[in-house]
């Protein structure tokens, strides 16, 4: 049974007004947590879109720039999606809930946010309330400020990334410190240690951007360093 079968059987489950957020306390042990992350990036997706009607195209496309969404789980996944965007919960309510889950849990939050992140330039652009909604929510969770601009730094369209912003240090770091950051970044950027926090296999291609972004960080710093 794939993912979005699971949430659409737990969805059916449900009494009637509860919304999805009723379903996080459901999935906050594993193996379920893969289904409670993608839950969470469907629903804080699905309010920083603001849109009404039905789930169109663009906006499906925009979750296989986080999700593998097989053929078969298409509708379904638009589902979910279109439910999260029109439930009366707001995102604040959302964006607490996945924190208290998540507790102490920082890394988790920064996949999360990084999916949410791809959503906001699946158009290729970077809007000034998608920066608002997405800087209140990393605040909800607790982001330190350093992560959320090395997030933003990588996905902010139109600009250099600033290679000290991707690996979360400061220009005056010495090397051993940023090649210790970068060396972090790489090992929890890592597929099986992704999985291991509860994202789901069908998310892991987060994975490909970020380890590309911090790689070519890495790159950029050594060569300043060495001139």
């Amino acid at each position: 049974m794939s993912i979005w079968s699971r949430i659409l059987d737990a969805l059916q489950s449900l009494a009637s007004g509860e919304g999805l957020a009723h379903l996080f306390d459901r999935f906050r042990a594993p193996p379920e947590r893969s289904v409670a992350f993608t839950i969470a990036v469907i629903a804080l997706g699905a309010k920083m879109a603001k849109a009404d009607g039905q789930v169109t195209r663009d906006e499906v496309t925009a979750f296989r720039e986080v999700f593998r969404i097989a053929p078969e789980d298409e509708a379904g996944a638009a589902r979910v999606f279109d439910m999260a965007r029109k439930d009366v919960a707001g995102f604040e309510d959302y964006a607490r809930r996945i924190a208290s889950m998540f507790q102490g849990e920082g890394q988790v939050l920064c996949d999360l946010m990084e999916g949410l992140f791809h959503i906001a330039l699946a158009d290729g652009r970077y809007h000034e309330d998608e920066d608002m909604f997405l800087e209140q929510v990393a605040r909800i969770f607790g982001l330190p400020e350093a992560e959320f601009r090395g997030l933003r730094a990588r996905f902010v369209p139109d600009a250099i990334p600033d290679p000290y912003s991707v690996l979360g240090v400061t220009p005056d770091a010495d090397m051993t410190e940023i090649r210790r950051a970068w060396r972090k970044l790489v090992r929890e950027s890592h597929p099986d240690q992704m999985l291991g926090r509860g994202v789901p296999e069908e998310a892991i291609q987060i994975a490909e951007r970020r380890m590309v972004d911090i790689n070519r960080a890495w790159d950029e710093i050594t060569a300043l360093r060495a001139g």
